[in-house]
């Protein structure tokens, strides 16, 4: 037998599986972290990748908006290095009575005083006003124009006023725009609700009861419609410098990009790419897979990334087995009420009606649901929930093996393992 140590919320769940039956451990690849962080900081704001360096940029007088993720991205460590962004402009004559920082909410719930403390540290919330910007609070929001697509375009007021602004964020592949980080810091994060779901609303099939869009998927830029429109987005807000992050397989900090808005972000998704596209050189039976612990597995919405990748790595015929704690499973409130619908064709067509980001997702689940049975290792007020999204909700992992095992009906099955399932993401080839 050997023994895993599997993340679920904040704790640890050890699980003991037999050792023949393990064909794989997909895992991001070896990548060495960065050991002097301050240093690394320091070096990324000095030379910058498409830009001159950030204190160049700025001037005395500048009013300066810096975009930062919510909670549900406290994992891009932005205590560490948003102390430092703020020294920097203060020393090019900006004070922090001058800057705002504005949490790209989206249309995620808005967060508190604590989970602000926990994202950007007690330092940051101390020295810099900070403004939550909320999608559907229209009147915080103003339109600045049309995209080539059609999508009408309003962004938060203070972006708009601001005189310089600067992108924050971590880089991680992403279910509908093929990587996080980047221009998401302008869409979804500081854009109007309507323009949210406009610019999502690509993401569904062009033919109708196809479902979602095959090109809205994970490690995908062109050709993708959903993320050409989000570049095209972000280049009308014309941001002024970006400092974004990618994590090691363990979660520690793997490079800082910072520079031109969208150079720099590029070069962090191929890092994305190196460490965290994994190659499996088969699919197995059963596919066991734990988000990464908390804030992954924060809600479902979050944590349904983690579900698509684990697919990938499993056979048409097996089990899935994924750990997710999931303590605010009802948000975002427009997420649970799509469940409702008896039928996928039904929700798409409600959908297609009426776009919600919440709503596509919880199509997506319902065709990832389809193919293959999905144990869920939860708490145990998530039952009926995740019932309702057609999953199998259980509440320690040796039910979960259990039901796995009832399900494949055979005691020769194999199993691949995903410790950090929320980032990575199998790609099925040759050694």
């Amino acid at each position: 037998m050997k023994e895993f140590e599997l993340r679920l919320g904040k704790g640890i769940v050890n699980v003991s599986l037999p050792d023949e039956k393990i064909v794989g451990l997909v895992e991001g690849k070896p990548f060495k972290p960065i050991v002097d962080v301050e240093a690394a900081i320091k070096e990324a704001l000095l030379n910058p990748i498409g830009t001159p360096p950030l204190k160049d940029i700025v001037t005395a007088g500048d009013k300066v908006a810096v975009v930062a993720s919510d909670i549900t991205r406290a994992w891009a460590r932005f205590d560490l290095f948003l102390p430092h962004i703020l020294n920097e402009l203060n020393e090019a004559g900006v004070p922090d009575s001058d800057i705002v920082l504005i949490v790209a909410l989206g249309a995620h719930r808005i967060n508190t005083l604590a989970e602000h403390i926990t994202t950007y540290g007690q330092e940051v919330v101390d020295r810099v006003r900070i403004v939550q910007s909320y999608a559907p609070i229209t009147s915080d929001f103003t339109y600045i124009g049309t995209t080539s697509r059609g999508v009408p375009v309003s962004i938060n007021k203070e972006i708009v006023n601001a005189d310089k602004v600067i992108l924050t964020g971590g880089i991680v592949y992403h279910v509908m725009g093929g990587f996080g980080g980047g221009r998401k810091s302008i869409l979804p994060g500081v854009a109007g609700y309507a323009t949210i779901q406009a610019n999502h609303s690509f993401c569904l099939h062009e033919d109708v009861g196809q479902g979602t869009n095959p090109n809205c998927i994970s490690g995908k830029l062109d050709g993708n419609t959903m993320n050409e429109d989000m570049i095209e987005i972000a280049s009308m807000v014309k941001p002024d410098f970006l400092f974004n992050v990618t994590q090691t397989g363990e979660g520690q900090i793997a490079r800082f990009f910072a520079g031109h808005w969208l150079e720099a972000w590029l070069e962090g998704c191929k890092t994305v790419e190196e460490i965290f596209g994994v190659l499996i050189t088969e699919k197995a039976d059963l596919v066991i897979a734990s988000s990464g612990g908390y804030p992954k597995d924060i809600n479902f919405y979050q944590a349904n990334k983690t579900m698509d990748n684990a697919i990938m790595a499993c056979k048409e015929d097996g089990v899935v087995i994924l750990l997710m704690e999931l303590p605010d499973i009802n948000e975002p409130p427009d997420f649970s009420g799509w469940f409702n619908y008896e039928s996928l064709y039904e929700r798409e067509l409600a959908l297609r009606k009426e776009f919600t980001v919440p709503g596509w997702a919880a199509l997506k689940v319902g065709e990832l649901a389809k193919k293959v049975p999905n144990i869920i290792v939860t708490l145990p007020g998530n039952k009926t929930f995740l019932e309702k999204a057609g999953l199998f909700p259980v509440t320690t992992i040796e039910e979960a093996l259990a039901l796995a095992k009832q399900k494949l009906g055979r005691k020769d099955y194999t199993i691949m393992l995903m410790p950090n399932a929320a980032n990575t993401m199998p790609i099925l080839g040759k050694v």
